[in-house]
């Protein structure tokens, strides 16, 4: 039976530094500048490369004094600054003459009355010695999250070898002279290049950290838009801030157009750059690696294995390296699928067979501390080895912005979460199920009995608590066998309640029509069930359309001794169901694989989506309460489903333990005034925004297996 909610979220929806880093693990960074019960974390970085001749324009290199404005966006905030300066391919010493930081006003505008000097022990001036860095002082800088800092820099004369990074996606802006406190710079040269900056670290009140994105092009952002701050780290950046928990994380991307696993390219190959890129971050926590695309591609174009060859199993070796590198110094390292590339010069049979291999390893071998699928996420599901076209720039390698915004938003949040709630620390969960004891189609062969057995069966191997199911009596009218399920549910330990005799939507009858439908299921739970039965779940989660309405079902239920059982996490499992009986029935496996993979992926979303509503109406983690049905694919997906929670924290707890959380004490107690049923309707009523829902599963489930 096809359900409905009033909310759409049911319906889917970087020496020396280095000497430190080896003697301490990058947890240990609250340094000598830092107070006690704070620390430095870093908020935005780049990686350093070798300018190419092209990348330095002519001003640059002609005059005999110049400044330079850069303008890039942070991501957590805090209330002092101090910021890194690399010399890392120059040959002779930089001298900056001046820095000053400002708000940006957008382009080359400042806030002048935000600027200040930064200084290097003291002095406003400093000289960083060939293929050094230097970190600033720290200077008291109120600087909030995703905000845009103008950095301007004066040099009075011109370096022979820049340090830059080509990919900014940002324009910055140069001009003959000294002018680093101007308030704009309307006669500059506009280049869309960083030079010499290399991050920014921001004092925080608590101890966050940060996650370093190690990758290629696909990470720095081609194809995303200049000045638009839409790379997938930037939009990961406004999940993270979206939670309260989590907006002390700085996300820091250390991605290189062009840049390979394994030898020389744009930029130091990945193993070579990884102490500076990765280890010398501050206060780098995470890891996620997004690289091995142009070693792959470029033995198209290699005239040997020495110029450029690398086999998947060199690559899955470098991936190893660098796991076994960061363990060593407390870092978690999350490994990221590959992304199709067929249309690219990098396709060829042999190399998307390369791709697949390294992804396999990637998702099975348990060796990253987790893994995301992008490969998933961005491909086309009709041609699996290209990108969907939506999500393509044009060159079939780069994804567009929605692209982008696919990619951070697949990254699970729970990955960086440091505190959880519940009495041992976790996240709490009651699983509970409707439509007992009958929903959607079955595939051939199957019986409602096999149904409710292998739930049953998933719930003890999970040691999942006693579980409510919610009953339609009609059914058991309709089919008098169906009766066994309910009997099986309850011989198992698992309590049963009322979900109403015929499924009936209370927004489309009358108070007394669902009354009568109420009190019509309950000799059968009286007899079958359990002495709690006397909890109720409005099908179609609809409590009434109007307020009195709502009220007066409410004093019926707190008449008859009922408790509201409520959702406050749920991704349209019913969905799945019919498709899958069709797709069953026309043995069509890869149509099967698709509705898996939708499937999960829809429940991992979930997870981050209701977290964050949780944290902006209640400041924490509520008890959450997730509703499934009992359908055949729910029970052929939920072991792998339980262990998806399992993975991200959860422990499972029953029903009444879950609403002991005072987020549900009107549900508990109809008597009280009727409060919003779900946790967006709680933020509509308060005038919160609701964040960005989590994409839509790319599946037409009407039209499949049709």
């Amino acid at each position: 039976m096809f359900h409905t909610k009033n909310s759409q979220s049911y319906l889917l929806p970087v020496c020396i530094v280095l000497f430190f880093f080896a003697l301490f693990p990058p947890l240990a960074l609250a340094d000598n500048n830092s107070d006690e019960g704070s620390c430095w974390v870093g908020t935005w970085a780049s990686s350093p490369q070798l300018a190419d001749s092209k990348d330095v324009p002519a001003k640059f290199t002609s005059t005999s004094s110049v400044t330079l404005r850069q303008v890039v966006r942070v991501s957590t905030g805090g209330e002092r600054m101090r910021i890194r300066f690399s010399n890392a391919f120059g040959k002779t010493p930089l001298v900056l003459s001046g820095v000053r930081v400002a708000m940006s006003e957008g382009a080359s505008t400042v806030k002048s009355d935000t600027g200040k000097d930064l200084t290097f022990g003291g002095q406003k001036s400093v000289s960083i010695p060939a293929g050094a860095l230097m970190i600033s002082d720290p200077l008291e800088f109120p600087l909030p999250a995703l905000a845009d800092v103008a950095i301007t820099i004066y040099l009075q004369s011109a370096p022979v070898d820049v340090t830059s990074h080509p990919g900014s996606r940002t324009t910055s802006y140069m001009v003959p002279g000294n002018f680093v406190s101007a308030t704009s710079m309307l006669q500059a040269v506009k280049v869309d290049h960083w030079y010499y900056i290399n991050g920014i670290d921001v004092n925080s009140p608590d101890c966050g950290g940060s996650v370093v994105v190690l990758g290629d092009s696909i990470t720095d952002g081609r194809g995303s838009t200049t000045n638009g701050n839409d790379r997938w780290p930037d939009l990961l950046s406004h999940r993270l801030q979206a939670l309260p928990e989590m907006r002390r994380i700085g996300v820091l991307n250390h991605g290189i157009g062009g840049n390979r696993l394994l030898r020389n390219s744009l930029g130091p190959n990945a193993l070579a750059r990884f102490d500076r890129d990765v280890l010398a971050q501050t206060g780098v926590r995470w890891l996620i690696v997004l690289e091995g695309v142009n070693d792959i591609g470029t033995r198209l174009t290699a005239k040997d294995e020495n110029e450029g060859w690398a086999t998947a199993e060199d690559i899955i070796a470098a991936y190893q390296q660098i796991i076994t590198r960061a363990h060593a110094h407390g870092i978690k390292v999350f490994g990221a699928t590959i992304l199709p590339f067929r249309g690219s010069s990098y396709f060829s049979p042999e190399t998307d067979l390369d791709r697949q291999k390294i992804n396999q390893w990637i998702l099975t071998s348990g060796a990253f501390d987790g893994v995301v699928d992008f490969d998933k996420i961005t491909r086309d599901p009709q041609f699996p080895d290209r990108l969907l076209p939506a999500f393509d720039i044009g060159d079939h390698l780069h994804p567009s912005p929605a692209g982008y915004a696919a990619m951070a938003e697949a990254v699970p949040l729970s990955w960086f979460a440091a505190k959880r709630t519940g009495t041992n620390g976790k996240l709490r969960m009651a699983i509970t199920f409707d439509d007992l004891p009958a929903h959607a189609a079955l595939p051939p062969g199957v019986t409602r009995l096999d149904v409710a057995s292998r739930t049953i069966d998933a719930l003890r191997k999970a040691h999942v608590p006693p579980t409510f199911g919610f009953v339609n009596g009609l059914r058991v009218q309709e089919m008098p066998g169906d009766v066994e399920v309910l009997r099986m549910w309850r011989a198992a330990g698992h309590p049963l309640a009322n979900h109403t005799w015929s499924h009936m939507n209370l927004n489309q009858h009358s108070l007394a029509e669902f009354e009568s439908d109420l009190v019509r299921n309950e000799p059968l739970l009286s007899q079958i069930g359990n002495d709690d039965w006397r909890w109720l779940r409005f099908p179609y989660l609809a409590t009434g359309e109007t307020p009195e309405k709502r009220s007066a079902t409410r004093a019926l239920l707190a008449a008859r001794g009922y408790k509201i059982a409520a959702v406050t996490m749920s991704f349209g499992d019913y969905l799945w169901n019919d498709p899958y009986a069709r797709c069953s029935a026309m043995g069509d496996s890869k149509s099967i694989s698709a509705l898996r993979a939708a499937y999960l992926s829809a429940a991992d979303q979930d997870i981050d989506y209701y977290r964050t509503l949780s944290h902006q109406l209640m400041g924490r983690d509520i008890n959450y309460v997730l509703l499934l049905h009992i359908g055949a694919f729910d029970a052929e997906m939920l072991p792998e489903l339980l262990r998806l929670y399992e993975s991200k924290g959860f422990e499972f707890v029953t029903l009444p333990e879950a609403q002991a959380d005072s987020f549900y004490s009107s549900d508990n107690d109809p008597r009280l005034p009727a409060s919003a049923e779900t946790l967006e309707q709680a933020l509509a009523e308060r005038n919160i925004e609701l964040p960005k829902q989590h994409p839509v599963v790319l599946l037409d489930f009407d039209k499949l297996c049709r």
